[in-house]
């Protein structure tokens, strides 16, 4: 049987490359909204990030996200994203 090969992904917080599945998606869409992809399929530029709030406060503080989704994001949606990533990931650290 053959193995099957793993999608790798780097999360722009940490830097680390790790399977896709591990990894939070955040993708921006043609109308231009930036939101938390849970099935990792939608259209549009996408990110990966780390499930834990470090990496997304280290992807803020070097404004990895906008840069890689090539937007202009706001500090209102950043906030907003931050709140869906800590329901999501669950408070990680």
């Amino acid at each position: 049987m053959k193995t099957r090969k793993i999608p790798m992904r780097r999360c722009v917080g940490c830097m680390d490359t790790k399977p896709k599945k591990e990894l939070i998606r955040i993708v921006t869409t043609a109308e231009g909204e930036v939101k938390i992809d849970l099935t990792g399929k939608a259209n549009g530029r996408g990110i990966y990030l780390c499930p834990n709030t470090n990496c997304f406060i280290t992807a803020r503080k070097k404004k990895a996200i906008g840069r890689g989704l090539k937007v202009e994001i706001t500090d209102q949606q950043l906030n907003q994203l931050f709140e869906e990533l800590a329901n999501y990931a669950g408070q990680d650290s």
